[in-house]
Protein backbone atom coordinates (compact mmCIF):
# COMPACT_ATOMS: atom_id res chain seq x y z
CA UNK A 1 0.00 0.00 0.00
CA UNK A 2 1.41 3.50 -0.99
CA UNK A 3 0.68 6.98 -0.69
CA UNK A 4 1.43 9.14 -4.53
CA UNK A 5 4.94 10.97 -3.74
CA UNK A 6 6.73 12.17 -7.05
CA UNK A 7 10.21 12.29 -6.84
CA UNK A 8 11.90 12.68 -10.12
CA UNK A 9 15.33 12.87 -10.38
CA UNK A 10 16.72 14.80 -14.12
CA UNK A 11 19.72 15.98 -14.99
CA UNK A 12 23.12 14.32 -16.15
CA UNK A 13 26.00 13.94 -13.11
CA UNK A 14 28.82 16.06 -13.93
CA UNK A 15 31.59 14.39 -11.23
CA UNK A 16 32.95 10.59 -10.72
CA UNK A 17 31.37 8.42 -8.44
CA UNK A 18 32.55 5.51 -6.42
CA UNK A 19 30.58 3.50 -3.97
CA UNK A 20 32.39 1.25 -1.68
CA UNK A 21 29.92 -0.52 0.23
CA UNK A 22 30.90 0.03 3.63
CA UNK A 23 28.26 2.24 5.23
CA UNK A 24 29.24 5.22 7.57
CA UNK A 25 30.14 5.00 11.27
CA UNK A 26 26.90 6.45 11.81
CA UNK A 27 24.65 3.94 10.34
CA UNK A 28 24.01 0.80 11.64
CA UNK A 29 26.35 -1.88 11.24
CA UNK A 30 25.70 -4.63 8.86
CA UNK A 31 25.78 -8.05 8.99
CA UNK A 32 27.78 -9.84 6.73
CA UNK A 33 25.43 -11.93 5.31
CA UNK A 34 24.37 -13.15 1.77
CA UNK A 35 22.79 -10.45 -0.51
CA UNK A 36 18.84 -10.76 0.25
CA UNK A 37 17.68 -11.80 -2.86
CA UNK A 38 13.91 -11.35 -2.40
CA UNK A 39 10.92 -13.36 -4.27
CA UNK A 40 7.73 -11.97 -3.55
CA UNK A 41 4.60 -13.69 -4.12
CA UNK A 42 0.83 -12.91 -4.04
CA UNK A 43 0.07 -16.45 -1.85
CA UNK A 44 -3.10 -16.51 -2.93
CA UNK A 45 -2.86 -16.28 -6.47
CA UNK A 46 -0.06 -18.82 -6.80
CA UNK A 47 -1.64 -21.82 -6.60
CA UNK A 48 -4.05 -21.07 -7.99
CA UNK A 49 -4.97 -22.92 -11.67
CA UNK A 50 -8.39 -21.99 -11.94
CA UNK A 51 -8.35 -19.54 -14.78
CA UNK A 52 -12.09 -19.16 -14.84
CA UNK A 53 -11.03 -15.19 -13.96
CA UNK A 54 -14.80 -13.98 -14.12
CA UNK A 55 -14.41 -10.36 -13.14
CA UNK A 56 -15.28 -9.77 -9.90
CA UNK A 57 -15.41 -13.61 -9.41
CA UNK A 58 -15.83 -15.35 -6.03
CA UNK A 59 -13.83 -18.02 -4.42
CA UNK A 60 -15.80 -20.47 -5.73
CA UNK A 61 -16.01 -19.57 -8.98
CA UNK A 62 -12.07 -18.37 -9.80
CA UNK A 63 -10.63 -20.78 -7.14
CA UNK A 64 -7.80 -19.34 -4.91
CA UNK A 65 -4.13 -21.01 -3.81
CA UNK A 66 -2.90 -22.55 -0.77
CA UNK A 67 -0.43 -22.50 1.36
CA UNK A 68 0.16 -26.25 0.48
CA UNK A 69 0.95 -25.55 -3.41
CA UNK A 70 4.48 -24.26 -1.96
CA UNK A 71 5.49 -27.91 -1.89
CA UNK A 72 9.40 -28.67 -1.92
CA UNK A 73 9.89 -29.36 -5.67
CA UNK A 74 8.10 -25.21 -6.08
CA UNK A 75 10.44 -23.56 -2.97
CA UNK A 76 13.67 -25.41 -4.83
CA UNK A 77 12.78 -23.98 -7.92
CA UNK A 78 12.27 -20.43 -6.52
CA UNK A 79 15.53 -20.93 -4.64
CA UNK A 80 17.42 -22.41 -7.60
CA UNK A 81 16.12 -19.37 -9.52
CA UNK A 82 18.19 -17.24 -7.10
CA UNK A 83 16.21 -16.32 -4.40
CA UNK A 84 17.10 -16.38 -0.68
CA UNK A 85 14.63 -15.19 1.06
CA UNK A 86 10.53 -15.09 -0.10
CA UNK A 87 8.21 -12.99 0.74
CA UNK A 88 4.57 -14.31 1.40
CA UNK A 89 2.06 -11.82 1.06
CA UNK A 90 -1.41 -11.82 2.09
CA UNK A 91 -0.49 -14.56 4.80
CA UNK A 92 -2.32 -12.51 8.08
CA UNK A 93 -5.95 -12.74 8.84
CA UNK A 94 -7.76 -9.63 6.40
CA UNK A 95 -10.88 -8.85 6.15
CA UNK A 96 -13.11 -10.54 2.95
CA UNK A 97 -16.29 -11.29 1.49
CA UNK A 98 -15.95 -14.95 1.82
CA UNK A 99 -17.82 -16.17 4.64
CA UNK A 100 -16.02 -18.58 7.16
CA UNK A 101 -18.53 -17.89 9.99
CA UNK A 102 -18.91 -21.93 10.64
CA UNK A 103 -15.60 -22.28 11.26
CA UNK A 104 -16.05 -19.34 14.05
CA UNK A 105 -14.48 -16.70 12.28
CA UNK A 106 -16.82 -13.46 11.89
CA UNK A 107 -17.78 -12.69 8.86
CA UNK A 108 -17.14 -9.16 7.43
CA UNK A 109 -19.54 -6.35 5.99
CA UNK A 110 -19.48 -6.54 2.38
CA UNK A 111 -19.30 -2.24 2.41
CA UNK A 112 -15.98 -2.52 4.37
CA UNK A 113 -14.16 -5.14 1.73
CA UNK A 114 -12.62 -4.12 -1.07
CA UNK A 115 -13.12 -6.65 -3.65
CA UNK A 116 -14.13 -10.24 -2.79
CA UNK A 117 -10.38 -11.70 -1.32
CA UNK A 118 -10.47 -8.61 0.25
CA UNK A 119 -6.91 -6.56 0.67
CA UNK A 120 -4.15 -8.13 2.64
CA UNK A 121 -3.66 -4.71 4.19
CA UNK A 122 -7.19 -5.09 5.96
CA UNK A 123 -5.88 -6.96 8.46
CA UNK A 124 -8.86 -8.44 10.44
CA UNK A 125 -6.64 -10.86 13.21
CA UNK A 126 -3.18 -9.93 13.85
CA UNK A 127 -2.55 -13.42 15.54
CA UNK A 128 -4.08 -15.61 12.78
CA UNK A 129 -3.75 -16.40 8.95
CA UNK A 130 -5.99 -15.74 6.33
CA UNK A 131 -8.25 -19.39 6.09
CA UNK A 132 -8.22 -18.89 2.15
CA UNK A 133 -4.77 -20.24 2.38
CA UNK A 134 -5.93 -23.11 4.22
CA UNK A 135 -6.62 -27.08 2.50
CA UNK A 136 -8.00 -27.74 6.43
CA UNK A 137 -9.63 -24.17 8.14
CA UNK A 138 -9.05 -25.76 11.35
CA UNK A 139 -5.68 -26.72 10.63
CA UNK A 140 -4.86 -23.53 8.95
CA UNK A 141 -1.79 -22.30 11.73
CA UNK A 142 -0.05 -25.49 11.51
CA UNK A 143 -0.38 -25.25 7.75
CA UNK A 144 1.50 -22.13 7.98
CA UNK A 145 4.04 -23.35 10.07
CA UNK A 146 4.90 -26.18 7.72
CA UNK A 147 5.31 -23.55 5.05
CA UNK A 148 8.01 -22.27 7.31
CA UNK A 149 9.70 -25.31 7.76
CA UNK A 150 9.35 -26.46 3.95
CA UNK A 151 10.79 -22.71 3.02
CA UNK A 152 13.64 -23.03 5.31
CA UNK A 153 14.49 -26.74 4.30
CA UNK A 154 14.86 -24.99 1.04
CA UNK A 155 17.77 -23.15 1.90
CA UNK A 156 15.28 -20.33 1.69
CA UNK A 157 13.97 -17.17 4.98
CA UNK A 158 10.83 -16.22 5.41
CA UNK A 159 9.09 -12.27 4.94
CA UNK A 160 5.55 -11.78 6.20
CA UNK A 161 4.04 -8.00 5.76
CA UNK A 162 3.68 -6.01 9.07
CA UNK A 163 1.24 -3.45 8.78
CA UNK A 164 1.53 -1.17 11.62
CA UNK A 165 -0.49 2.01 10.37
CA UNK A 166 -4.02 0.67 10.35
CA UNK A 167 -6.11 -2.75 11.08
CA UNK A 168 -9.56 -3.78 8.89
CA UNK A 169 -12.77 -1.23 9.70
CA UNK A 170 -13.79 -4.49 11.85
CA UNK A 171 -10.99 -5.44 13.34
CA UNK A 172 -11.62 -8.24 15.89
CA UNK A 173 -9.01 -10.87 17.17
CA UNK A 174 -10.67 -14.23 17.86
CA UNK A 175 -7.10 -15.80 18.01
CA UNK A 176 -4.98 -13.51 20.24
CA UNK A 177 -3.52 -14.52 23.54
CA UNK A 178 -4.53 -11.69 25.34
CA UNK A 179 -8.35 -12.24 25.82
CA UNK A 180 -9.68 -8.90 26.31
CA UNK A 181 -7.03 -6.71 25.81
CA UNK A 182 -6.49 -6.42 21.97
CA UNK A 183 -6.14 -3.32 19.67
CA UNK A 184 -9.12 -1.32 20.36
CA UNK A 185 -10.60 -4.02 23.36
CA UNK A 186 -10.05 -1.29 26.31
CA UNK A 187 -10.61 1.88 24.03
CA UNK A 188 -12.90 4.77 25.83
CA UNK A 189 -14.85 4.91 22.52
CA UNK A 190 -16.35 8.63 23.82
CA UNK A 191 -12.43 9.67 23.87
CA UNK A 192 -11.24 11.77 20.53
CA UNK A 193 -7.51 10.94 21.67
CA UNK A 194 -6.06 9.06 24.44
CA UNK A 195 -2.42 7.13 24.43
CA UNK A 196 -4.33 4.29 26.43
CA UNK A 197 -6.65 4.17 23.07
CA UNK A 198 -5.47 2.01 20.15
CA UNK A 199 -7.62 3.82 17.62
CA UNK A 200 -9.05 7.46 16.94
CA UNK A 201 -12.87 8.30 17.67
CA UNK A 202 -15.07 10.61 16.23
CA UNK A 203 -17.48 10.84 19.39
CA UNK A 204 -21.31 11.50 18.17
CA UNK A 205 -20.38 10.89 14.62
CA UNK A 206 -21.84 8.13 12.70
CA UNK A 207 -19.83 6.31 9.80
CA UNK A 208 -20.77 8.02 6.26
CA UNK A 209 -18.64 7.35 3.79
CA UNK A 210 -19.36 8.92 0.31
CA UNK A 211 -20.47 5.70 -1.30
CA UNK A 212 -22.50 3.02 -0.58
CA UNK A 213 -21.30 1.15 2.17
CA UNK A 214 -24.19 -1.49 2.01
CA UNK A 215 -25.80 -0.51 5.31
CA UNK A 216 -22.43 -0.76 7.20
CA UNK A 217 -23.14 0.98 10.74
CA UNK A 218 -20.72 2.18 12.80
CA UNK A 219 -20.41 4.80 16.09
CA UNK A 220 -18.79 6.58 16.48
CA UNK A 221 -16.91 6.59 13.60
CA UNK A 222 -13.22 6.18 13.75
CA UNK A 223 -10.62 7.69 11.54
CA UNK A 224 -9.63 6.41 8.52
CA UNK A 225 -6.41 4.52 7.62
CA UNK A 226 -5.02 6.95 5.35
CA UNK A 227 -5.00 9.67 7.64
CA UNK A 228 -8.72 11.08 7.01
CA UNK A 229 -10.22 12.41 10.24
CA UNK A 230 -13.60 11.94 8.92
CA UNK A 231 -16.75 10.15 9.21
CA UNK A 232 -17.24 10.55 5.58
CA UNK A 233 -13.48 9.02 3.52
CA UNK A 234 -13.90 9.29 -0.24
CA UNK A 235 -14.19 5.94 -2.35
CA UNK A 236 -10.56 6.78 -2.72
CA UNK A 237 -9.57 6.54 0.43
CA UNK A 238 -7.97 3.41 2.38
CA UNK A 239 -11.64 3.07 3.90
CA UNK A 240 -11.71 -0.08 4.77
CA UNK A 241 -8.70 0.29 7.03
CA UNK A 242 -8.98 2.22 10.81
CA UNK A 243 -5.57 4.53 11.99
CA UNK A 244 -3.72 2.86 14.36
CA UNK A 245 -2.93 5.38 17.94
CA UNK A 246 0.41 5.58 18.41
CA UNK A 247 0.40 8.96 20.68
CA UNK A 248 0.83 11.13 18.33
CA UNK A 249 -2.36 13.72 18.45
CA UNK A 250 -3.31 14.53 14.60
CA UNK A 251 -5.95 16.98 15.34
CA UNK A 252 -3.87 18.85 17.68
CA UNK A 253 -0.93 19.88 15.84
CA UNK A 254 0.04 16.30 15.59
CA UNK A 255 1.53 16.41 19.30
CA UNK A 256 2.93 13.60 20.63
CA UNK A 257 2.42 11.70 23.73
CA UNK A 258 5.57 9.66 24.42
CA UNK A 259 6.22 10.43 27.97
CA UNK A 260 4.35 7.04 28.96
CA UNK A 261 4.19 4.32 26.34
CA UNK A 262 1.09 4.11 24.32
CA UNK A 263 -0.88 1.81 24.41
CA UNK A 264 -0.38 0.40 20.78
CA UNK A 265 3.05 0.27 21.66
CA UNK A 266 3.52 -2.96 23.57
CA UNK A 267 0.65 -4.56 21.49
CA UNK A 268 2.07 -4.24 18.06
CA UNK A 269 5.95 -4.96 19.66
CA UNK A 270 3.90 -8.29 21.08
CA UNK A 271 2.37 -9.27 17.64
CA UNK A 272 5.73 -8.97 15.93
CA UNK A 273 7.35 -11.25 18.44
CA UNK A 274 4.56 -13.95 17.88
CA UNK A 275 5.15 -14.24 14.57
CA UNK A 276 8.92 -14.19 15.09
CA UNK A 277 8.39 -16.88 17.22
CA UNK A 278 6.61 -18.97 14.42
CA UNK A 279 10.17 -18.97 12.74
CA UNK A 280 9.58 -15.77 10.32
CA UNK A 281 12.71 -14.23 9.67
CA UNK A 282 12.08 -11.02 8.23
CA UNK A 283 9.13 -8.37 8.34
CA UNK A 284 8.52 -6.15 4.95
CA UNK A 285 6.53 -2.94 7.17
CA UNK A 286 3.84 -1.65 5.31
CA UNK A 287 3.81 2.29 5.16
CA UNK A 288 6.11 2.56 7.74
CA UNK A 289 6.55 5.71 7.82
CA UNK A 290 3.35 6.92 8.66
CA UNK A 291 4.23 5.66 11.83
CA UNK A 292 6.41 7.70 14.43
CA UNK A 293 10.04 6.74 14.16
CA UNK A 294 10.32 6.43 17.98
CA UNK A 295 8.13 3.21 18.23
CA UNK A 296 10.85 1.72 15.74
CA UNK A 297 13.14 3.18 17.54
CA UNK A 298 11.75 1.56 20.96
CA UNK A 299 10.64 -1.95 19.68
CA UNK A 300 13.36 -3.12 16.96
CA UNK A 301 16.36 -3.39 18.94
CA UNK A 302 14.04 -5.59 21.50
CA UNK A 303 13.13 -8.14 18.23
CA UNK A 304 16.41 -8.29 17.85
CA UNK A 305 17.28 -8.96 21.08
CA UNK A 306 15.48 -12.03 20.90
CA UNK A 307 16.36 -12.78 17.20
CA UNK A 308 19.30 -11.04 16.27
CA UNK A 309 19.19 -12.21 12.43
CA UNK A 310 15.82 -10.78 12.01
CA UNK A 311 15.40 -8.52 9.02
CA UNK A 312 13.15 -5.36 8.61
CA UNK A 313 12.33 -3.47 5.71
CA UNK A 314 10.46 -0.16 5.44
CA UNK A 315 7.88 1.53 2.87
CA UNK A 316 9.39 4.48 3.00
CA UNK A 317 8.61 7.15 -0.05
CA UNK A 318 10.00 10.16 1.67
CA UNK A 319 13.53 10.70 1.22
CA UNK A 320 14.18 13.34 3.69
CA UNK A 321 12.54 10.47 5.90
CA UNK A 322 15.56 8.12 5.25
CA UNK A 323 18.06 9.32 7.77
CA UNK A 324 15.83 8.93 10.48
CA UNK A 325 14.46 5.45 9.52
CA UNK A 326 17.93 3.56 8.90
CA UNK A 327 19.70 5.48 11.90
CA UNK A 328 17.09 6.13 14.55
CA UNK A 329 14.26 3.13 13.43
CA UNK A 330 17.15 1.16 13.08
CA UNK A 331 15.48 -0.25 9.86
CA UNK A 332 18.29 -2.57 7.89
CA UNK A 333 16.23 -1.51 4.42
CA UNK A 334 14.10 0.85 3.04
CA UNK A 335 12.42 0.66 -0.50
CA UNK A 336 13.77 2.68 -3.31
CA UNK A 337 10.94 3.34 -5.00
CA UNK A 338 11.41 7.30 -5.61
CA UNK A 339 15.19 6.61 -6.17
CA UNK A 340 15.95 3.96 -8.64
CA UNK A 341 12.58 2.27 -9.06
CA UNK A 342 11.26 5.92 -10.98
CA UNK A 343 14.56 6.52 -12.43
CA UNK A 344 14.68 3.34 -14.54
CA UNK A 345 11.01 3.27 -15.39
CA UNK A 346 11.62 6.94 -16.74
CA UNK A 347 14.46 5.59 -18.34
CA UNK A 348 13.31 2.98 -20.01
CA UNK A 349 10.48 5.61 -21.32
CA UNK A 350 12.53 7.25 -22.31
CA UNK A 351 11.60 10.02 -19.97
CA UNK A 352 15.04 10.64 -18.68
CA UNK A 353 18.42 9.88 -19.55
CA UNK A 354 20.04 6.85 -18.55
CA UNK A 355 23.15 9.39 -16.58
CA UNK A 356 20.14 10.05 -13.89
CA UNK A 357 20.94 6.57 -12.62
CA UNK A 358 23.77 8.30 -11.47
CA UNK A 359 22.40 11.19 -10.36
CA UNK A 360 20.20 9.30 -8.07
CA UNK A 361 23.31 7.32 -6.66
CA UNK A 362 24.67 10.58 -5.79
CA UNK A 363 21.39 11.49 -3.94
CA UNK A 364 21.75 8.51 -1.91
CA UNK A 365 25.09 8.73 -0.64
CA UNK A 366 25.93 6.49 2.67
CA UNK A 367 22.13 5.32 2.20
CA UNK A 368 22.77 2.95 -0.93
CA UNK A 369 23.36 -0.49 0.65
CA UNK A 370 20.16 -0.06 2.69
CA UNK A 371 18.13 0.52 0.09
CA UNK A 372 16.09 -2.55 -2.18
CA UNK A 373 16.20 -2.64 -4.88
CA UNK A 374 12.89 -3.77 -7.44
CA UNK A 375 11.41 -3.43 -10.72
CA UNK A 376 7.95 -4.93 -9.73
CA UNK A 377 5.85 -5.37 -6.65
CA UNK A 378 2.15 -6.04 -5.67
CA UNK A 379 1.71 -2.04 -6.09
CA UNK A 380 3.58 -1.29 -9.42
CA UNK A 381 2.51 -2.25 -12.62
CA UNK A 382 3.80 -4.77 -14.35
CA UNK A 383 6.69 -4.30 -16.77
CA UNK A 384 5.33 -6.20 -19.77
CA UNK A 385 2.63 -4.57 -19.51
CA UNK A 386 2.00 -1.10 -21.92
CA UNK A 387 1.64 1.34 -18.78
CA UNK A 388 5.34 0.47 -17.72
CA UNK A 389 7.40 -0.41 -20.75
CA UNK A 390 5.25 -2.67 -22.98
CA UNK A 391 8.12 -5.57 -23.12
CA UNK A 392 9.21 -8.06 -20.69
CA UNK A 393 12.55 -8.01 -22.51
CA UNK A 394 12.76 -4.08 -21.92
CA UNK A 395 13.39 -5.70 -18.44
CA UNK A 396 16.55 -6.87 -18.87
CA UNK A 397 19.05 -3.91 -18.73
CA UNK A 398 16.71 -2.18 -16.07
CA UNK A 399 17.30 -5.89 -13.63
CA UNK A 400 21.13 -5.87 -14.67
CA UNK A 401 21.32 -2.62 -12.82
CA UNK A 402 18.60 -2.68 -10.24
CA UNK A 403 20.72 -6.14 -9.30
CA UNK A 404 24.64 -5.35 -9.70
CA UNK A 405 24.53 -1.43 -9.71
CA UNK A 406 25.48 -1.27 -6.27
CA UNK A 407 25.64 -4.03 -3.50
CA UNK A 408 21.91 -3.34 -1.94
CA UNK A 409 19.39 -5.76 -1.90
CA UNK A 410 16.75 -6.96 -4.96
CA UNK A 411 13.45 -8.31 -4.98
CA UNK A 412 11.31 -9.31 -7.99
CA UNK A 413 7.60 -10.30 -8.31
CA UNK A 414 6.31 -13.80 -9.10
CA UNK A 415 5.81 -13.44 -12.44
CA UNK A 416 7.87 -11.13 -13.40
CA UNK A 417 10.76 -13.75 -14.47
CA UNK A 418 8.00 -14.99 -16.78
CA UNK A 419 6.55 -11.36 -18.17
CA UNK A 420 3.23 -11.53 -16.79
CA UNK A 421 1.45 -8.54 -18.20
CA UNK A 422 -1.57 -7.68 -16.16
CA UNK A 423 -3.76 -7.34 -19.04
CA UNK A 424 -7.38 -6.36 -18.29
CA UNK A 425 -9.30 -5.67 -15.29
CA UNK A 426 -9.96 -8.17 -12.83
CA UNK A 427 -11.92 -7.14 -10.52
CA UNK A 428 -11.79 -3.92 -7.78
CA UNK A 429 -8.59 -3.74 -9.07
CA UNK A 430 -9.28 -2.54 -12.37
CA UNK A 431 -7.49 -2.45 -15.64
CA UNK A 432 -4.39 -0.46 -14.52
CA UNK A 433 -1.27 -2.65 -15.26
CA UNK A 434 -0.93 -4.13 -11.89
CA UNK A 435 -1.69 -7.99 -10.80
CA UNK A 436 -5.33 -7.80 -8.72
CA UNK A 437 -4.48 -7.96 -4.81
CA UNK A 438 -8.03 -7.59 -4.20
CA UNK A 439 -9.26 -10.37 -5.78
CA UNK A 440 -9.54 -13.85 -6.57
CA UNK A 441 -7.69 -14.68 -10.12
CA UNK A 442 -5.31 -17.01 -11.76
CA UNK A 443 -2.34 -16.42 -13.75
CA UNK A 444 -2.02 -18.02 -17.36
CA UNK A 445 1.92 -17.77 -17.25
CA UNK A 446 2.26 -18.92 -13.36
CA UNK A 447 0.15 -21.95 -14.19
CA UNK A 448 2.22 -22.93 -17.11
CA UNK A 449 5.35 -22.86 -14.72
CA UNK A 450 3.52 -24.63 -12.51
CA UNK A 451 2.65 -27.51 -15.17
CA UNK A 452 0.66 -29.48 -12.64
CA UNK A 453 2.66 -29.18 -9.51
CA UNK A 454 5.71 -30.32 -11.81
CA UNK A 455 7.40 -27.02 -11.70
CA UNK A 456 9.45 -27.68 -14.62
CA UNK A 457 8.35 -25.01 -16.91
CA UNK A 458 7.65 -27.11 -19.67
CA UNK A 459 4.02 -25.41 -20.66
CA UNK A 460 5.90 -22.36 -21.43
CA UNK A 461 6.43 -20.84 -24.73
CA UNK A 462 10.38 -20.61 -25.86
CA UNK A 463 10.60 -16.33 -25.08
CA UNK A 464 8.73 -17.27 -21.55
CA UNK A 465 11.75 -20.00 -20.85
CA UNK A 466 14.72 -17.54 -22.51
CA UNK A 467 13.13 -14.76 -20.16
CA UNK A 468 13.50 -16.95 -16.97
CA UNK A 469 17.16 -18.26 -17.49
CA UNK A 470 18.06 -15.05 -17.77
CA UNK A 471 16.42 -13.86 -14.30
CA UNK A 472 18.28 -17.38 -13.24
CA UNK A 473 21.28 -16.46 -14.28
CA UNK A 474 21.79 -13.30 -13.13
CA UNK A 475 20.20 -13.54 -9.74
CA UNK A 476 23.08 -16.80 -9.16
CA UNK A 477 25.26 -14.25 -10.07
CA UNK A 478 24.47 -11.92 -6.75
CA UNK A 479 25.68 -15.19 -4.90
CA UNK A 480 28.75 -16.69 -7.09
CA UNK A 481 30.51 -13.07 -7.77
CA UNK A 482 31.69 -11.34 -4.69
CA UNK A 483 32.06 -7.74 -6.59
CA UNK A 484 28.05 -8.01 -6.51
CA UNK A 485 27.84 -8.89 -3.05
CA UNK A 486 30.77 -6.83 -1.35
CA UNK A 487 32.24 -5.25 -3.93
CA UNK A 488 33.74 -1.76 -4.69
CA UNK A 489 31.73 0.32 -7.46
CA UNK A 490 33.12 3.03 -9.71
CA UNK A 491 30.29 4.87 -11.81
CA UNK A 492 31.84 5.64 -15.95
CA UNK A 493 29.12 8.10 -17.05
CA UNK A 494 31.22 11.25 -16.25
CA UNK A 495 34.17 9.69 -18.07
CA UNK A 496 31.82 8.60 -20.90
CA UNK A 497 30.01 12.11 -21.00
CA UNK A 498 31.27 13.73 -23.97
CA UNK A 499 32.18 10.34 -25.53
CA UNK A 500 30.61 10.21 -28.93
CA UNK A 501 31.04 6.65 -29.55
CA UNK A 502 28.39 6.35 -26.15
CA UNK A 503 25.32 7.68 -25.87
CA UNK A 504 24.94 7.91 -21.93
CA UNK A 505 21.31 8.83 -22.59
CA UNK A 506 20.24 5.40 -23.98
CA UNK A 507 23.72 3.02 -22.64
CA UNK A 508 24.79 3.45 -19.00
CA UNK A 509 28.62 1.35 -17.76
CA UNK A 510 30.19 1.11 -14.65
CA UNK A 511 32.88 -1.19 -13.24
CA UNK A 512 32.27 -3.94 -9.99
CA UNK A 513 35.58 -4.73 -8.29
CA UNK A 514 36.31 -7.18 -5.80
CA UNK A 515 39.95 -8.28 -4.83
CA UNK A 516 41.79 -9.22 -7.86
CA UNK A 517 38.57 -9.37 -9.93
CA UNK A 518 37.03 -6.60 -12.18
CA UNK A 519 33.45 -6.43 -13.46
CA UNK A 520 32.64 -3.90 -16.19
CA UNK A 521 28.85 -3.75 -16.62
CA UNK A 522 27.38 -2.07 -19.65
CA UNK A 523 23.40 -1.85 -20.52
CA UNK A 524 21.61 -1.10 -23.52
CA UNK A 525 17.96 0.55 -22.75
CA UNK A 526 17.10 1.13 -26.61
CA UNK A 527 14.79 -1.26 -28.86
CA UNK A 528 17.84 -1.91 -31.33
CA UNK A 529 21.05 -2.96 -31.13
CA UNK A 530 24.24 -0.19 -30.89
CA UNK A 531 27.90 -0.42 -30.97
CA UNK A 532 29.65 1.37 -28.38
CA UNK A 533 32.79 2.39 -27.20
CA UNK A 534 33.58 2.56 -23.35
CA UNK A 535 36.05 5.17 -22.42
CA UNK A 536 37.67 3.84 -18.78
CA UNK A 537 39.51 6.40 -17.36
CA UNK A 538 42.81 6.29 -15.39
CA UNK A 539 41.27 7.36 -12.32
CA UNK A 540 39.19 4.12 -12.33
CA UNK A 541 42.12 2.14 -12.70
CA UNK A 542 43.69 4.35 -9.80
CA UNK A 543 40.66 3.93 -7.21
CA UNK A 544 39.95 0.45 -7.75
CA UNK A 545 43.42 -0.57 -7.62
CA UNK A 546 43.86 -2.14 -11.29
CA UNK A 547 47.05 -2.53 -13.09
CA UNK A 548 47.78 -0.45 -16.02
CA UNK A 549 50.12 -2.30 -17.55
CA UNK A 550 48.41 -5.57 -18.81
CA UNK A 551 45.46 -6.10 -21.37
CA UNK A 552 42.82 -8.52 -19.98
CA UNK A 553 40.13 -10.59 -21.75
CA UNK A 554 37.17 -10.83 -20.37
CA UNK A 555 34.20 -13.15 -20.22
CA UNK A 556 30.42 -12.01 -20.53
CA UNK A 557 28.81 -13.88 -16.95
CA UNK A 558 25.31 -13.27 -18.68
CA UNK A 559 26.13 -16.07 -21.79
CA UNK A 560 29.55 -17.44 -21.15
CA UNK A 561 31.32 -16.03 -24.36
CA UNK A 562 34.80 -14.47 -24.24
CA UNK A 563 35.01 -10.88 -25.62
CA UNK A 564 36.79 -10.24 -28.38
CA UNK A 565 37.86 -6.58 -26.95
CA UNK A 566 40.12 -6.08 -24.20
CA UNK A 567 39.98 -4.07 -21.25
CA UNK A 568 43.26 -1.71 -20.80
CA UNK A 569 44.10 2.04 -20.43
CA UNK A 570 45.33 2.52 -23.57
CA UNK A 571 41.87 2.45 -25.62
CA UNK A 572 38.01 2.04 -24.88
CA UNK A 573 36.42 -1.03 -24.46
CA UNK A 574 34.45 -2.00 -28.09
CA UNK A 575 31.64 -4.01 -27.89
CA UNK A 576 28.27 -4.51 -29.54
CA UNK A 577 24.92 -4.83 -27.43
CA UNK A 578 21.49 -6.32 -28.43
CA UNK A 579 18.25 -4.51 -27.91
CA UNK A 580 17.15 -4.51 -24.23
CA UNK A 581 20.23 -5.96 -23.16
CA UNK A 582 23.38 -5.56 -21.34
CA UNK A 583 26.67 -7.65 -20.55
CA UNK A 584 28.68 -8.19 -17.20
CA UNK A 585 32.46 -8.75 -18.33
CA UNK A 586 34.60 -9.81 -15.93
CA UNK A 587 38.25 -9.95 -15.82
CA UNK A 588 41.00 -11.10 -13.65
CA UNK A 589 44.31 -9.51 -13.12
Amino acid sequence: MKISNKFILTGVATGFLMVSCSPKPTLPVEKKVEKPVIYQVMTRLFGNDSLNNIYNGSITENGVGKFNDFTATALDSIHALGANYIWYTGVIAHASKTDYSAYGIPANHPGTVKGNAGSPYAIRDYYDVAPDLATNIDNRMNEFEELIKRTHESGMKVIIDFVPNHVAREYRSIKSPQKGNGLGDSDDVNTAFSTNNNFYYLPGESFSPQFDALGYSEKPAKATGNDVFSASPSIDDWYETIKLNYGVDYVNGRTTHFDTIPSTWSKMRDILLFWSAKGVDGFRTDMAEMVPVEFWEWTLPQIKKEYPDMIFIAEVYNPNAYKSYIEQGKFDYLYDKVGLYDTLKYVIQGKSPASSITVNAQNLKEFQTHMLNFLENHDEQRIANKEFAGSAEAGKPMMIVSATYTNSPVMLYFGQELGEEAVGAEGFNGDDGRTTIFDYYGLQKIKNWRNGGIYDGASLTDEEKELRSFYKTLLNLLHSEAAFNTGEMYDLTAANKNNTAFNTDRQFSYLRKEGNEVILAIVNFDNEEVTQDVIIPQDAFVKLGIPTDVSLKGKDLLTGSTEASIFTLSQPFHTTLKPYSGKLIKFTF
